[in-house]
């Protein structure tokens, strides 16, 4: 694991104290007059918790604007290298608590999860982790099982990556399940549950894949007309015997 040096830290907090300096502002030009009554004190620590939050991440996707995150590997010393820590320590302090929680309802996950860059389509929901939410794609109607997760960075020693995870639509990713950066799936896959999907491991359409390592367990299948799905299954039954049944003999 490569050290994180004081520029990248000075960085980090630097972009963490305008964050404080923002929320701290909004605390006390809009919450701070508010007639909030008996609950003034409950009121006025949840919304400046609120706004802590809020502020960092329109912080955090303004220093992915300025300093944009490189995928590949990571020399050291490189821009890439200071995206992607700086990128880690907002993790580490702040993104980390937020989406391990395990309160937060998986719809507000959501929210959080593209807020944080995640690209989710259209009834897409995550009951797992996202560790890296700008390298993340997911399609429409993809399912992210309960404590599965996708994360997109490897630290291998003094190696440093970054890759995107692709998910197409229709996609389920079992309860437990784990992507590894690179990964790339088809649409209508599914992943059981438990599986460890190596990475730069590639999913087809319509594929399962199970296991540790995860493996195809069964393979797409072919896709049929309307005419074929609707038409009767043959009755492959040998026809009846036309002979006459022979007479029970007479044993009295």
């Amino acid at each position: 694991m490569r050290k994180i040096s004081a520029a990248k830290l000075l960085s980090y907090f630097a972009w963490q104290a305008l964050a404080l300096l923002l929320a701290a502002a909004l605390w006390v030009g809009a919450l701070w007059p508010l007639p909030l009554g008996e609950f003034r004190g409950v009121a006025l620590t949840a919304g400046g918790i609120l706004l802590f939050y809020l502020c960092t991440i329109l912080v955090y996707r303004l220093f992915l604007r300025v300093v944009p995150l490189r995928t590949g590997v990571l020399e050291e010393g490189s821009k890439g290298e200071f995206a992607a820590q700086v990128n880690a320590l907002f993790y580490l302090f702040v993104f980390n608590s937020l989406l391990r929680s395990g309160f937060i309802p998986i719809p507000l996950m959501r929210l959080i999860c593209r807020a944080l860059g995640a690209r989710m389509g259209a009834n897409t929901y995550s009951g797992g982790l996202l560790l890296d939410p700008p390298l993340t794609v997911l399609g429409d109607h993809v399912l992210v099982g309960s404590h599965a997760t996708l994360f997109c960075h490897t630290v291998e020693g003094a190696r440093y990556e970054l890759d995107r995870i692709v998910v197409g639509s229709h996609v389920t990713i079992g309860a437990n399940a784990i992507l590894m950066p690179g990964v790339t799936v088809g649409d209508g896959a599914m992943i059981s549950a438990g599986a460890v999907v190596p990475k730069g491991t590639r999913i087809g359409p319509g594929e399962v894949w199970g296991g540790v390592p995860a493996r195809p367990l069964r393979a797409a299948k072919p896709k049929s007309g309307w005419a074929e799905e609707m038409a009767p299954v043959p009755d492959t039954r040998p026809a009846p015997s036309l002979s006459p049944r022979p007479l029970a003999a007479d044993y009295s």
